[in-house]
């Protein structure tokens, strides 16, 4: 099987985040950049197929220098090679612009058996790509993915929704996008990290995949960020069990207004 898995890098989930001076960005000073946790459920997906089946796991990742880092990461686990899109043109993209980027690439990666990427990107969190990137593939497309089995051109997914799962098939090949729970992502080996600097990063611009400002124009455009308010002190209630069930009760009826 060839398969394509879609990497974007984010920061770590334990990043103290800052606004940056223009309002619109976060300060990237401090910030320590990992692979999404959703990208890495497709990397150990993709990675689990290959050695059920064979084949060949190819990273696709879009961004600015520091992005080779993430695709490093994914090969010192056991890709075989890397594609990162990298122009000035891709920094404003949204979600439909970073899909016809990806598309772009992955079309002249083809013939391939699978396209697997996270559901949504830790950060944005928007979950549009997956679907945005099937659909200029034109390919079919199953998300959420808890479970992944590949028999011939067919692939079994079992997918959540709300208090259940669905089981679909589909046929080959197909996007699909990994939520939490459809394995536990391995560690890189020292032996891999030292094999992943020798393996091959191609790097992409815009003009290389055919396309320009026109088609990568936002149709969106992220306005302003801001941090949630500070939450209020946690209030500790004194005494014995009864008394403070007796003025939770109080503090839930008058002042919270819950009951």
């Amino acid at each position: 099987m060839k398969i394509i898995v879609c990497v974007k890098q984010v920061p770590d989930t334990e990043t103290r985040i800052r606004i940056g001076p223009d309002g619109r960005s976060i300060a990237e000073g401090d910030v320590n950049w990992i692979v999404s946790p959703f990208d890495e459920f497709a990397i150990e997906e993709a990675l689990r197929l290959k050695e059920a089946q064979g084949g060949e796991v190819m990273l696709v990742g879009m961004g600015p220098d520091r992005v080779a880092s993430a695709l490093r990461s994914g090969l010192a686990l056991g890709a075989e090679a890397a594609l990162h899109l990298k122009d000035p043109l891709f920094e404003e993209a949204d979600t439909l612009g970073t899909a016809r980027v990806l598309a772009a690439a992955i079309k002249g990666l083809a013939p391939f058996d699978l396209v697997l990427t996270g559901h949504q990107g830790a950060g944005g969190d928007h979950g549009q790509v997956p679907g945005l990137l099937a659909e200029l593939l034109d390919l079919p497309q199953v998300t959420v993915a808890v479970k992944i089995s590949v028999a011939g051109s067919i692939a079994t997914v079992e997918r959540e929704v709300e208090g259940a799962r669905e089981t679909w098939e589909t046929s080959l090949p197909a996007v699909i996008s990994a939520q939490k729970g459809l394995n536990e992502p391995r560690y890189a080996s020292l032996k891999g990290i030292m094999a992943a600097k020798k393996k091959p990063i191609e790097v992409k611009d815009a003009a290389a995949l055919g396309l320009d400002a026109k088609i990568l124009a936002p149709k969106a455009r992220l306005v302003a960020l801001e941090l949630p308010p500070p939450r209020a002190a946690v209030r500790m209630i004194d005494g014995d069990p009864e008394t403070q069930v007796k003025e939770l009760l109080r503090l839930l009826h008058e002042e919270a207004k819950v009951i």
